[in-house]
């Protein structure tokens, strides 16, 4: 599903060239549940904005679906970005003024689905997380738990093959935690791949695929 090679990203910082990450290859299969795991101080934004076609690479070779989008436009990589991944963000992301029905909608709007379409696929991706039922509250009428679950249907709305989540279980508590990583596993199950950033070694019991960055390197 996705192919990265010889992925080489190099910053800047005053005089200095530092490495983010460093000739390091990364495939994911279709149906994968893969963590990748990092330790406070490396680059995992860095390799989280390369998959999410957000950040380009000082070198490398990505493939997406077999389709090479190293030197793809911005306009290109926006609809494949749209079309295919959907993204959990670590701190939820939500608008405080208006209803998580609506924020679940953003994404088909940017995706240019009809607008006659966007409420039945955004309820029915609020239904898979348990909120059809609230999808007239706004962010600050929900708990935390509830709030992630708004961000997780937000990514399932285009019904996207994969979600890419960043820390996902941030902040969380053990219940809740348990209830993020069920969610997962369940959406898994429905042929979701799942790629999961995180620095919590627990959720090991929960991915196939387990992905360590260290030294700027990525270990299997």
């Amino acid at each position: 599903m996705i192919k990265l090679e010889q992925i080489r990203k190099q910053y800047k910082l005053w005089d200095n060239i530092v490495n983010a990450l460093d000739w390091v290859d990364l495939e994911i299969n279709f149906w994968d549940f893969v963590s990748i795991m990092w330790p406070s101080w490396s680059w995992k934004s860095t390799l989280m904005n390369i998959i999410w076609m957000l950040d380009v690479a000082t070198s490398w070779i990505y493939k997406f679906w077999d389709i090479e989008v190293t030197w793809k436009k911005e306009s290109d990589l926006s609809w494949i970005r749209w079309k295919n991944i959907g993204f959990v963000f670590q701190s939820y992301n939500l608008i405080p003024r208006i209803s998580i029905l609506k924020q679940v909608m953003l994404p088909l709007a940017y995706a240019k689905i009809p607008k006659k379409h966007r409420i039945d696929m955004a309820m029915e991706a609020l239904k898979k997380v348990w909120l059809d039922n609230k999808s007239h509250h706004k962010p600050n009428e929900l708990s935390w738990w509830q709030q992630q679950r708004v961000s997780i249907a937000r990514a399932l709305a285009i019904n996207p093959p994969m979600i890419l989540a960043d820390e996902p279980t941030w902040a969380l508590d053990t219940r809740t935690w348990q209830e993020i990583m069920e969610l997962l596993c369940e959406l898994n199950k429905e042929w979701k791949t799942i790629v999961l950033i995180t620095h919590e070694s627990l959720i090991d019991q929960y991915a196939k695929k387990h992905i360590l960055i260290k030294d700027w390197l990525i270990h299997y």
